[in-house]
């Protein structure tokens, strides 16, 4: 098994909303805002070489939305998914398993691509997974989330006949439920930032690392109450991250940051303050 960072680019959202009650005074020394209070952040997903497959985890935004809608978001930086796909000698062609955390537009936009009139798979040879659950919940969307939704990422998934479902299993009551992927993945449930998100947990050189997605998208999200303004059911987080955290020093996990722009991975401490970040490094030094 190899494993890849993947850098698909950065972008930007506001800080307060990144943040949720956490005061700017605070927040804005972990990831200072520019004038319009915005902080960026990155897209970076993770590729698994494993056996004769290729499994991509999220795919960042794509670009084949409007001008109006990139200028909300503020692309930016050279990096993009082709690219980082390339700097290891990967091609989109040969992704096998595409494996999406959840359907906001900022992990799966990258999903489908326009061909000239057309919607269509970017990775043609891929299976997608999501679970029912989820998918459910983004087809059907409350109105509160429905903004990052977006039906040109998701049903043209399904109308390629490349989409499988993974069964959910487990409660989201404070710990997380878990499932097999493969022989070395397990998939962990949570459901305070959106109804069942999926998070990767691989077994790699002996060490176990979580691809965090939106749980703690960045090592600034750390401490318990840093709880994203996005997040659908903040208190459900707050139990998730509780039960997460703890099971992490306990068991010396690494954990792989999606939104982080300075930090990839770290392992964590307990502290007189609380569980917090140990050693920063990246994916390739493990």
């Amino acid at each position: 098994m190899k494993l890849y960072s993947i850098n698909a680019g950065y972008f930007k959202l506001d800080g307060g909303a990144m943040f949720g009650v956490v005061p700017k005074s605070i927040w804005d020394n972990i990831n200072p805002a520019d004038a319009n209070n915005m902080c960026s952040w990155a897209l970076r997903c993770m590729l698994i070489e494993e056996d004769n497959r290729l499994i991509l985890v999220d795919n960042g935004m794509g670009d084949k939305q409007t001008e109006k809608f990139f200028s909300y978001y503020y692309m930016h930086g050279d990096d993009t998914l082709e690219k980082s796909l390339a700097q290891y000698g990967f091609h989109k062609d040969d992704i096998t398993d595409v494996f999406l955390t959840h359907l906001h537009f900022d992990h799966c936009g990258g999903s489908i691509v326009r061909e000239g009139e057309k919607l269509v798979p970017a990775f043609k040879n891929a299976t997608y997974w999501s679970n029912k659950e989820h998918w459910d919940w983004a087809v059907y969307p409350n109105d509160r989330e429905k903004a990052s939704f977006l039906k040109e990422n998701i049903l043209p998934i399904e109308d390629s006949g490349q989409l499988k479902l993974i069964e959910v299993s487990g409660s989201f009551e404070g710990k997380l439920g878990k499932t097999s992927f493969t022989q070395n993945i397990d998939v962990r449930f949570a459901g305070g930032h959106t109804e069942a998100m999926m998070l990767p947990q691989i077994k790699y050189k002996g060490k176990t690392i979580v691809y965090m997605a939106d749980l703690l998208p960045s090592a600034g999200h750390t401490p318990i109450p840093y709880v994203m303004a996005y997040d659908m059911f903040p208190l459900k987080t707050l139990q998730e991250k509780k039960s997460f955290l703890k099971e992490a020093v306990d068991n010396d996990y690494i954990l792989f940051f999606e939104h982080d722009r300075e930090n990839e991975c770290c392992t964590l401490e307990q502290t007189e303050k609380g569980i917090r970040p140990k050693e920063f490094f990246k994916l390739a030094d493990i």
